[in-house]
């Protein structure tokens, strides 16, 4: 077998693995993988998104599986290809209810890593392509309804005479892209966002924002960025463009609301939401919410010793707008990672003498090395290779989470050498440098605590030119009437001081909204179970309560960045789909707090 084409193993290897699974025989389908192997499933086996790791892993799924997934049809979807003796083959199947695709991975004849993905929910296909809907009947009609007259229709029943059967709790990107999906696949939903026109949770942010991450990392499910968009998309753009989004896509998006309270009764199946819509209290009765609320939950603010005493203005960096009325001013920022870069250099564009607090190590990575060896596969020279960006979400997808930090130690290595002369200056300006816990840099930082790294926009050399001043390496005792104390005895004179300290888990706004109870019970949201600090045990295998079922009957979490909004949207919208049309979705594997 290990002499023949690579896309005749692979063809070999799926056909050994369908005729097990045919013969509903888990063992014999455990044993065509490796002893160190890896099956990450979204939805298709497990309605789940979970990894199965180890030959035991496997065989124990399909056990609980193979009788109600019933899977088939499977079939090589291209030419696969080899790599330094390892055959990657993508592939399409059926279950008894959806269609999936697929990446195979095999070394050796055998399966290393195994990646299934819901595809459609046979039955329930969203209506595009060929089957796109015709948007009008072909004959008179006295009783016609124009498409303006139906959607009028619909807002102003939807909510009212109609229940939403989801209600999405935040209208920013996540929130805007969920409600996409969903609306394709025919669920009555509404999409609630507390300001006043969509796009405005990046409208309000600082003048100088621009998104870190490249344009075809960032493209919107449907309606991709046209060609000439910038590679990086100022904020007041993004809002724009998010804006426009929703109303191409018909979004049921209620501005100026707030969600008051949610509760859910386990006996009827159902929320009861009270959310003030423009000064009016509404009851909507959801069979499921989401939360959409960000990445993550409220602001984490700091209370220091002093700080009653601090004759200046102290503010959470969610508070920050504009550096204007700090013109002239001297300004401490507390926290370097992402907003502390940001904030401060829009302080020191806005004329402030600005002072950042580093209180841990940061990874930083320059955007242009990021973007040549880390976004390589979301990319204009991707593009010409026929690597679309579904294409590319698709391998991202694929990678199972215990394998990543080999890969991108490896990633670092390249970015320590190719850039050591400007960490080199980085460190000689007082600036801590870091590569995490295990060298694995800025991507295992974001799923692990989602806090101390920065994409270098041009902070870095200010820092470097001592245009922006650090104090690092000595914690602060107390804040002043005048600035800040530290505990090496040193001060820092401060007119403000802004706090970039990051914010709290997302199940923190559940506690607002629901309860205590609530919250604690589906428990905190990202984070792998690393084991570094502020990820602690047990390893989780997935990101925790992200895009799937929580310890909380029909209550989701979906946000994330651009691209995983985009990507994992699709997911949490079929499950809740499935679940509206009665399709059964038996869950398999532990909720995300098991064991905490």
């Amino acid at each position: 077998m290990l002499d023949m084409a690579p896309s005749k193993q692979a063809a070999a290897w799926l056909g050994s693995f369908a005729k097990a699974l045919d013969a509903g025989d888990g063992v014999a389908a455990g044993n065509l993988f490796v002893d160190d192997c890896y099956w990450r499933d979204l939805l298709t086996f497990t309605w789940n998104i979970t990894t199965m790791e180890g030959r035991e892993a496997i065989v124990d799924m399909l056990a609980a599986t193979l009788a109600t997934t019933r899977p088939t049809a499977w079939q090589l979807t291209g030419e696969a290809t080899s790599d330094e003796g390892t055959i990657e083959a993508w592939f399409r199947f059926e279950t008894a209810v959806a269609s999936g695709q697929g990446i195979m991975r095999l070394r050796d004849g055998r399966c290393r890593t195994l990646f299934t993905a819901m595809t459609d929910l046979k039955g329930f296909e969203e209506r595009k392509g060929p089957a796109r809907p015709l948007g009008v009947r072909h004959k008179a009609d006295p009783n016609r309804e124009t498409w303006s007259e139906a959607r009028a229709r619909e807002t102003r029943d939807l909510g009212a005479g109609e229940q939403p059967y989801c209600l999405v709790i935040g209208g920013g990107q996540g929130g805007i892209m969920l409600g996409a999906r969903l609306r394709q696949l025919g669920v009555p939903t509404i999409v609630i966002e507390k300001n006043s026109r969509p796009g405005d949770s990046w409208r309000n942010r600082y003048r100088s924002l621009v998104l870190h991450d490249p344009v075809w990392y960032d493209h919107l499910p449907y309606i991709p960025f046209p060609e000439n968009w910038p590679v990086f998309t100022p904020k007041d753009k993004m809002g724009d463009w998010l804006e426009m989004y929703t109303r191409v896509m018909e979004l049921n998006y209620w501005v100026a609301t707030k969600c008051l309270s949610a509760s859910y009764d386990e006996a009827e199946k159902v929320w009861t939401v009270v959310v003030d819509r423009v000064g009016r209290h509404i009851t909507l009765k959801p069979k499921h919410i989401v939360f959409a609320t960000g990445a993550y939950g409220p602001p984490r603010r700091i209370d220091p010793p002093g700080a009653d005493a601090f004759k200046g203005e102290l503010l959470h960096s969610s508070q920050y707008s504009s550096g204007e009325k700090f013109r002239g001013k001297k300004v401490a920022v507390i926290g370097a990672a992402s907003s502390g870069h940001d904030l401060s250099v829009d302080l020191w564009e806005s004329g402030a003498e600005v002072t950042m607090v580093q209180r841990s190590p940061t990874t930083v990575v320059k955007s242009d090395t990021l973007m040549e060896v880390g976004f390589e596969i979301f990319s204009e020279n991707a593009l010409a290779r026929g690597i679309t960006t579904e294409k590319a979400d698709m391998i991202v997808a694929s990678a199972p989470f215990a394998l990543v930090p080999k890969g991108q130690q490896a990633l670092y290595e390249v970015i320590k050498a190719r850039d050591a002369a400007f960490y080199d200056r980085l460190r000689a300006a007082g600036f801590a440098i870091d590569f995490g816990d295990d060298e694995t840099g800025l991507l295992m930082k974001a799923y692990r605590t989602g806090s101390g790294f920065y994409i270098d926009v041009g902070a870095s050399e200010l820092i470097i030119g001592g245009e922006i001043g650090v104090r690092s390496g000595v914690a602060i005792r107390s804040l002043t009437p005048t600035g800040i104390l530290f505990e090496d005895g040193s001060e820092l004179a401060a007119d403000a001081i802004v706090a970039c300290t990051g914010y709290q888990s997302m199940n923190e706004t559940v506690a607002m909204i629901v309860s205590r109870e609530v919250a604690d019970k589906v428990g905190p949201c990202w984070g792998l179970g690393s084991g570094v600090k502020g990820d602690p045990g047990p390893w989780q295998g997935e990101l925790r309560n992200m895009w799937k079922p929580t310890a909380q009957d029909a209550l989701w979490f979906h946000g994330g960045n651009l691209a995983l909004s985009r990507f994992y949207s699709k997911y949490v919208a079929l499950q809740i789909k499935a679940r509206m049309e009665g399709i059964a979705t038996p869950v398999y594997g532990a909720v995300s707090n098991a064991g905490r």
